[in-house]
């Protein structure tokens, strides 16, 4: 199938989420299982700096009464295609925010609607988050090109139905109050980003007010959990990390940690707990629960913490303060870096994830790859992706607590910080988390399913076969008048022919 991802975030070259890791690692593995993939985002001004770009674009076309061009380039060290929409209101070197926000990023939808229809035509439009939420509205009477809609944070909804009239054209069969609410009911098939988190939508806690439309349309509503991609992810492999390390070979962890206790300005010590969070520094993340706890974490223990990331100033201003009253144990970076991010990855002890709500979640699955421990709230694709250690059970991978309380959370951070006191246990612990995987190839099969449903196609072409060479393999001693796998497999496909 001919498919385009339109999205506003692309790993490795424009990211500032968890959006920006699907799209840049999912495309790449449906292409290996032989679909034609390729992305539709914005012409970033700072993409020149992060990948090779012609001068010349490919295509031209106007939207909203504005002129854009399309350049198309590779995403870095793949063969996924990439066409970038070109126009002034991108230039500037940033992903989001800004006054004209609702304006760019509608127009933005606007163009992939026109490249869609004149230019490149696809079997499906995978559309990610608000960015791309009129396009399903767009596409509702071409009937050729289906849509699929990803919800990967509900909080943002996109620019309300007034607005939208204003900057653009609304069909007279539209309905929905904001971008998102219009995207769910015009899209052939809604998908969120964990099975937890499709559920909890559904609810007025976590609904974000369309807790009733999307239980409406939960017959085409489903979650699939993210991955990442493993071999960008790897210790052993990984070169921005001081030392590189398995599963089997822990002990070489330790020289990250003290790497990282020293380029940090932390007291060095490898048998402190450390602790480390990269994260976006907003509500979402549960940094007022950190807030409240970390000076009492830091007074009874002997844990240090490490924070990166960027966010609201008053969650900037509250870290800064903390990390001043305690020289040596804390410490706060207030930037985006991918090595330092990984480097915390590899040399924590334990990663804090404490977050109000969580669509899935990437950070935890990464940290785990690396061997720090999740310290996590039970909520969205944190359930799915981390199970609750039981020391004497031997099982699970991190730590997790339910209420979203302070108290709730200090005593997790003290069960995680006397789990760190038993090293057999713990190195256990690590060795389980690593070897947890979190490959895309499970949900690129469950797209994949989605992309033929909504196209009216078989599942898989080989399925008929499968199937058959399953049966014969759980069948030692088959009755008489059995079919043979053979004739299974012929009989399957004259049906599928028929």
């Amino acid at each position: 199938m001919r498919i385009l991802f339109v999205a506003a975030e692309a790993a490795p070259v424009a990211k500032a989420g968890g959006m920006g890791d699907v799209v840049g690692a999912l495309p790449k593995v449906l292409r290996q299982m032989g679909h034609d993939v390729r992305i539709f985002m914005p012409y970033y001004g700072f993409l020149p700096d992060k990948m090779e770009i012609p001068k010349k674009p490919v295509w031209s076309g106007t939207a909203m009464f504005q002129n854009f061009k399309i350049f198309e380039s590779k995403l870095p060290r793949t063969d996924v295609p990439v066409y970038l929409f070109g126009h002034p209101s991108f230039m500037p070197r940033r992903i989001y925010y800004g006054e004209d926000e609702d304006w760019r990023f509608t127009l933005f939808a606007n163009a992939a609607s026109e490249f869609a229809w004149n230019y490149w035509r696809p079997d499906v439009i995978h559309c990610h988050d608000w960015h791309a939420g009129m396009i399903p509205v767009w596409m509702h009477e071409t009937e050729d090109i289906k849509t699929v809609f990803t919800i990967h944070n509900l909080a943002y909804q996109g620019p309300w139905r007034w607005r939208l009239e204003q900057m653009t054209w609304c069909p007279w069969y539209m309905q929905g109050h904001n971008t998102m609410a219009a995207a769910v009911q015009f899209a052939d098939m809604v998908t969120t980003v964990s099975p937890t988190y499709a559920e909890q939508i559904k609810t007025p806690e976590y609904g974000e007010q369309l807790e009733g439309l999307l239980s409406y349309i939960s017959g085409k509503l489903v979650g699939i959990l993210n991955g990442i991609d493993q071999g960008l992810f790897d210790p052993e492999r990984d070169r921005q990390i001081p030392q590189n390390f398995t599963a089997d070979t822990l002990e070489n962890r330790r020289e990250n940690k003290i790497a990282l206790q020293e380029e940090l300005g932390l007291e060095v010590n490898s048998k402190a707990f450390l602790l480390g969070m990269v994260t976006r520094l907003v509500e979402q993340k549960g940094l007022d629960l950190v807030i409240q706890m970390l000076d009492r974490f830091i007074s009874y223990t002997d844990g240090q913490v490490v924070v990166l990331g960027t966010g609201d100033r008053y969650y900037e201003t509250e870290l800064w303060h903390i990390a001043s009253r305690h020289p040596g144990r804390v410490a706060v970076y207030l930037l985006h870096n991918d090595t330092l991010a990984r480097r915390i990855y590899a040399g924590t002890d334990a990663f804090l994830m404490p977050s109000r709500f969580e669509p899935c979640g990437i950070s935890q699955m990464i940290a785990m790859r690396y061997g720090s421990i999740p310290i996590v709230r039970r909520t969205g694709g944190l359930v799915d992706t981390v199970q609750h250690h039981v020391p004497s059970e031997n099982e699970g991978t991190g730590y997790c607590f339910d209420r979203y309380e302070p108290l709730d959370l200090y005593t997790c951070m003290i069960r995680a910080w006397e789990g760190f006191q038993y090293k057999d246990q713990w190195r256990s612990l690590q060795q389980r988390a690593m070897r947890q995987d979190f490959a895309w190839d499970h949900s690129a099969r469950e797209y994949e399913k989605i992309y033929r449903r909504i196209k009216g196609l078989p599942e898989s072409d080989d399925e008929p076969q499968a199937e058959a060479d399953e049966a014969a393999a759980t069948s030692e001693h088959p009755a008489p008048d059995a079919a043979t796998p053979d004739a299974t497999a012929e009989a399957a496909a004259k049906e599928k022919v028929a």
